[in-house]
């Protein structure tokens, strides 16, 4: 695949990526989270490490000119999809679905029967629309900070 005169790759997380997945998610257009904030919550550059080295929480990114422009991780416990994330000058390119589908084979590869994300209920949110218009559904369950679960019930 490429983009503009970048060929973009789609490749597995390696423990090397993860300060650019940091890097990723504070400059995200709507979401973003700092690194002060991911901390907040138990989220740290070692602490993701340490969950990719033990190969339950997998992911894929997407490289242009060899920088990571967007990536996604899913936990196989849970079947959750963690986070997806794409800088904003690489949206709308199809980036955020492909890794998506990967994050959804691998955990479908789990044996996981419920594949399930966590996103903002406010049909304004770029993520709403994105979502549904690939099959994820409401369950009507809500985490406290007010996002609500949205379960997988076609193929992506």
């Amino acid at each position: 695949m490429t983009y503009g005169f970048m060929e973009l790759i789609f490749r597995e997380i390696q423990l090397g990526d993860v300060e650019a997945l940091f890097s990723v998610r504070a400059r995200t257009r709507e979401n973003p989270a700092s690194i002060t904030r991911l901390a907040a919550l138990g989220i740290t550059p070692e602490s993701t490490a340490k969950a990719i080295a033990g190969r339950r929480v997998r992911g894929w990114v997407c490289t242009a000119g060899g920088t990571v422009v967007g990536f996604c991780t899913g936990y196989s416990d849970t079947g959750e999809v963690m986070v997806l994330a794409v800088l904003p000058e690489y949206e709308a390119r199809g980036i955020g679905r492909r890794l998506l589908m990967l994050v959804v084979e691998w955990l479908r590869s789990c044996n996981n029967h419920r594949i399930w994300l966590a996103a903002s209920p406010d049909p304004k949110v770029r993520a709403y629309g994105f979502y549904r218009s690939l099959g994820w559904h409401t369950t009507g369950e809500r985490l406290e900070n007010g996002d609500e679960i949205l379960v997988l019930v076609q193929d992506a």
